[in-house]
């Protein structure tokens, strides 16, 4: 006969296997029901990417400039009493009105000094090549620095003239490039401030939210947003405003010894400026050069000097050094990223780049912060004795 013990057994037995079917099944269906989330949640991202990656830049320019201007709009905030909408409002129309007002004054007079520019130089071009040897051309022949280095046997006729179509060319380009980019100019513009007015009001709570999101531990969290907030400080210091100062001291410079065109060449300098390792000093050298070739020779020398002395210092070692400290990166970082940034987004890289570029650098100190331990053992850096004793824990 079978004992009711083991008659009361079966049925128990049998009732514990199908719950732990029960509750396997289900966590196969949670984890199921999770990637089929993250399949979708992947998939509809890349259709948003790619539907809004037009605003790309224009929302990166809003949030750096967002952070730089954020003390700005709490002042505005405690004077309009807690009132956001209305000091954003106002915080977008001053900066907006003081970016448009002198880049307007600038443009207007950078306009008329071009078609100005193109007909007086090809002019004295052609005065030059007419003259032949009995003017300029001729004192460049007979100089000794020519006569060393062989440039005497140079066609200068022909390489003005190549220089002169070259130039024209060039200018045609620009003009045209210029006229068909004014509306993607004026677009990117509204939407930059439209992006800034909504990131002024709720700037808080979507930094909130993307913590809340973020698997990343706080300190890391907080690390990424500092680093964003410095490198779009830096940025601003130290490529913009000292590539503005850097142009408006070359075009004063160019003006007071009598070079023309100086707010165009003001302009261009700041440009120059912009890329790291290059700067104003091609311009000014130049001007420097021709002042003297022409018979202008205390006005170049004074040019050259002041470039070496002044120009050459603020443009290779304040620039650099002020966005190096304030980011944590590498000169030669500067550079690549700048140079990378304005390749892959257009003329507002040289302020993206760096930040996408100080981000990266700083997911990198992350992974080496998480993953310490693990590298140690790959460099041989933990005993042998530490290993063992964790080993058996």
């Amino acid at each position: 006969m079978i004992s009711k013990d083991k008659m009361i057994s079966k049925p128990s037995q049998s009732n514990s296997t199908l719950d732990r079917l029960r509750v396997s099944r289900k966590r196969q269906s949670e984890k199921f029901s999770r990637y089929f989330l993250l399949a979708i949640l992947i998939g509809i991202s890349f259709v948003f990417f790619n539907m809004v990656k037009i605003f790309l830049v224009p929302v990166l320019l809003a949030a750096v400039f967002t952070t730089l201007f954020y003390p700005f709009y709490e002042s505005l905030l405690r004077l309009f009493r807690n009132r956001k909408a209305l000091s954003s409002l106002v915080c977008c129309i001053i900066l907006l009105l003081g970016l448009l007002s002198p880049v307007y004054i600038v443009a207007d007079l950078v306009s008329q000094e071009a078609i100005a520019f193109y007909p007086k130089a090809q002019q004295q071009i052609r005065e030059i090549i007419q003259k032949g040897d009995e003017g300029i051309l001729g004192k460049i022949k007979a100089s000794k620095w020519v006569q060393r280095l062989n440039l005497d046997e140079v066609n200068w006729q022909s390489t003005l003239q190549d220089i002169a179509g070259a130039v024209s060319s060039l200018l045609a380009m620009v003009i045209n490039k210029t006229s068909r980019g004014t509306f993607q100019i004026l677009a990117h513009v509204f939407i930059t401030f439209f992006t800034m007015f909504y990131f002024f009001m709720d700037g808080e709570a979507l930094i909130g939210r993307l913590k809340y999101l973020s698997p990343l531990d706080s300190q890391y969290e907080d690390a990424i947003f500092s680093r964003f907030a410095s490198v779009s400080r830096a940025v601003i210091k130290g490529t913009l405003l000292i590539g503005i100062i850097k142009g408006i001291m070359g075009g004063l410079i160019l003006w007071i010894f009598g070079v023309g065109s100086p707010v165009l060449w003001g302009v261009i300098m700041v440009i120059l400026s912009i890329i790291p390792m290059i700067g104003s000093w091609l311009v000014l050298y130049p001007a420097a050069i021709i002042q003297i070739v022409t018979g202008h020779i205390w006005q170049g020398i004074a040019i050259f000097l002041i470039t070496t002395v002044v120009i050459i210092n603020i443009d290779n070692v304040l620039g650099p050094r002020l966005i190096g400290q304030d980011t944590g990166m590498h000169d030669l970082m500067i550079f690549f990223s700048t140079l990378g940034g304005i390749n892959m987004f257009g003329a507002m890289g040289f302020i993206i780049g760096p930040v996408v570029a100080v981000l990266f650098l700083t997911i990198l100190d992350i992974y080496s912060m998480e993953f310490k331990y693990q590298l140690d053992i790959a460099h041989g850096d933990i005993p042998e004795d530490e290993l063992e004793e964790n080993k058996v824990e």
